[in-house]
Order: C-alpha cells, then structure tokens, then sequence
C-alpha cells in the first residue's frame, strides 16, 4: 500500500481519511492536541460544549446526510437565533416578527432591485432594504470582519436566509441535527480504522513529505507557500471568553447577537454570546458556561475573509497549487481552498476528492 499525509486533522481531513484508508496507509497530522479541528467538543463542568464556536449540521445533500448517519445517530435540531438591540429581543434571520419588533407591524420593506450586487451591502440591502441593512447588519459584520459590508463580497450576506412569515429556524435545510454523541466522538469513528495513524501535537513540515506518495493539505494555503514573496491572506480569528455562572440559565436562548457596538451605555465588543447548555437540552442544575465571542485579526485562522484583493491573492496561489499536483501534493478544506464551506459542503468536497484517488 502507498503511504499518504493528511495535514489537519478537522472535518475535511478526517472524512478524506475515512474514504481512502481502505486503499492507503495513512498518517494525519495536526498541529493542536485534539482531533475535530474546529468541531472538536468535550465536557465542561457537566456541560458538553464546542472549543471553537457553536457548529450545528444542516445539509439538503441525500449523500452526504447517508454518509454521516453511517458513523452516529443525528438528533434533530431546529437552530434559532435571536438578536439584542437596546431592550429588543427579535429573531434572526430577519422576519415579520423582527420587522413587528424593531419598525412597526405595518412597515413595509422596500428593497432595492440591484441586479446582479457585486458585494454584501448591494446583496443585503436588495433582501431587507436599507433601513433593517443599518439596524442589524452593517455594524454587526464590522465587528465580525472588520470590513464593512461594501467591502466583502456579496457571497458573505448572501448567505443569511430572509422570511417572509414568521418561521423562526435559522436554516432552510431539510435536515437539521447534532450528533448524539457529540462531533469529537463523530470524528473518532471517521477515523476508527487499522490503516489511520493519529499524531496530534505535530507541525507540517516540508521534510516530511518523505515517504509519504501524496499529501493532502488542509491547513492555510498561504502558510505553505510562505516562502514565496507573495503577500499574506487575510483571516478573520476569534477570541473565546468564557465565563462560569452558578445559575440555571444566563439566556433565553443558545445564540443571542448583539449588532450593536455599544448597548444602553455598555459596550458590547463581542458579535454574540453562546450558552451551550441549551444545546441538546442539558439537565445540568445551578451551573451554566457563557462565551463571548469577540473576532480579531490575530490568532488562529478561523475564516477566509472575502474581499476582491483577498479572492485575487488567492489565484495566485492557486496557481502554484495547481503546478504542485504534478508532485501529488493537493489543497482543500476551508483554509486550504480560502473558501467559506459549511459543515455538509466541507464533507462533499472531501467525498469527491477522495473519489480521484480509489
């Protein structure tokens, strides 16, 4: 059997792992002490929560939905999420509940009719008109991307679902779920076979390459390039803070965000807080874990940042990749392709990759 290196040891390398190990020796490495890269979940005081941000799965996908149900029960989750402007409490994505709440429950959305929007406030407004885009979005994605919604491309708010009823749910998909034992536990048994090797707490490093007949690299494309003059991509990072309470519950739901800079005179840095007890419906009396999460330039990369200089930058390295697979080295994954990629889109990609290789 050839031997291979899978660099990154989250969601994509772990399926890639799983969908080649029948025909492959394996060996992936990651840098951090745990498997799941940002999915990873553990107990906390009693409470099962993410390290790295709430990730609730969500996919229309039949393959990808089969192919999860293979490794573990999948319990049905209908995500919600709320928003705090002042002492209002309203849901997001934005409905006719959210517009009853911040305008009136006559007011009428004029949207925009800019055909074709080349970034997120032409896409933003087009969906909910400027009046909801100032209210909810344009500070909130600042404090998220340091960009202001003009700058990014319109793929970032296109994202976010609008309503015209009240249907509370955050997702459109038709399946909605978290695993029932958890994403770390998920990913164990992705990688539950004799021909997987684990090492964690371990950097790529060129020299490595020897003996392995391919590697699969999932990490940041520009790190692997640095020896290139070429400038760095920007990444969007996020500062976790986390804080115990010895109450039943801080809030009333699992995500509130907060648009706003500041909030009836206190300042609210962080894009949202997270109680994860919420999550599977967590009997845990007189205790609670809170995080804050506040987005940074610096730190570990969590998210591509989309802006036209970014999306051009990253042609360029592109192009080395591509001159690279004669020397059967590959990039993919969120970081490895700079491409935002939901849960079951991160799987897909990976399945597909994989299937080049059988």
């Amino acid at each position: 059997m050839e031997n291979i290196l899978i660099v990154g040891c989250g969601l994509t390398g772990s399926v890639l792992a799983n969908k080649l190990c029948e025909k492959y020796n394996i060996l992936i490495i990651d840098k951090r002490d745990h498997i799941g890269g940002n999915c990873y979940d553990y107990y906390d005081n009693g409470i099962l929560m993410n390290k790295y941000g709430a990730h609730i799965f969500h996919t229309n996908n039949e393959t990808v939905w089969n192919y999860v149900n293979k490794f573990d029960e999948w319990i049905p989750w209908y995500h919600k999420v709320i928003g705090k402007i002042d002492n209002k409490i309203f849901p997001i994505p934005v409905n006719t509940d959210t517009i009853k709440i911040l305008l009136s429950k006559d007011y009428k959305i004029e949207k925009n009719t800019i055909n074709n929007p080349t970034n997120s406030e032409e896409t933003c407004i087009n969906n909910v008109g400027e009046e909801l885009y100032k209210l909810i979005f344009k500070e909130y994605t600042y404090k998220q991307w340091a960009k202001y919604p003009c700058e990014l491309d319109s793929s970032v708010l296109a994202r976010i679902p609008i309503r015209e009823d009240n249907n509370p749910n955050y997702f459109n998909d038709k399946y909605q779920a978290l695993p029932k034992n958890g994403y770390t536990k998920f990913i164990e048994k992705l990688l539950d076979h004799q021909n997987i090797v684990v090492k964690l707490n371990t950097e790529f490093d060129k020299g490595t390459r020897l003996g392995f007949s391919k590697i699969f690299f999932t990490g940041p494309i520009d790190h692997y390039y640095n020896h290139l003059n070429l400038p760095k991509l920007e990444y969007r990072s996020i500062n976790f803070i986390k804080e115990y309470l010895d109450i039943d519950y801080y809030q009333e739901n699992s995500v509130v965000n907060y648009p706003q800079h500041e909030s009836n005179n206190v300042k609210t840095p962080w894009t949202r807080i997270i109680e994860y007890k919420h999550f599977y419906n967590q009997n845990v009396p007189n205790k609670t874990i809170i995080v804050k999460e506040i987005t940074t330039d610096i730190g570990e990369p969590y998210y591509p940042i989309p802006t036209k200089r970014n999306q051009e930058l990253y042609i360029e390295y592109q192009k080395e990749a591509i001159k690279d697979e004669i020397n059967n080295i590959y990039f993919l994954g969120r970081l490895g392709s700079y491409k935002y990629l939901n849960m079951d889109q991160a799987i897909e990609q990976a399945m597909l990759f994989a299937e080049k290789f059988l």
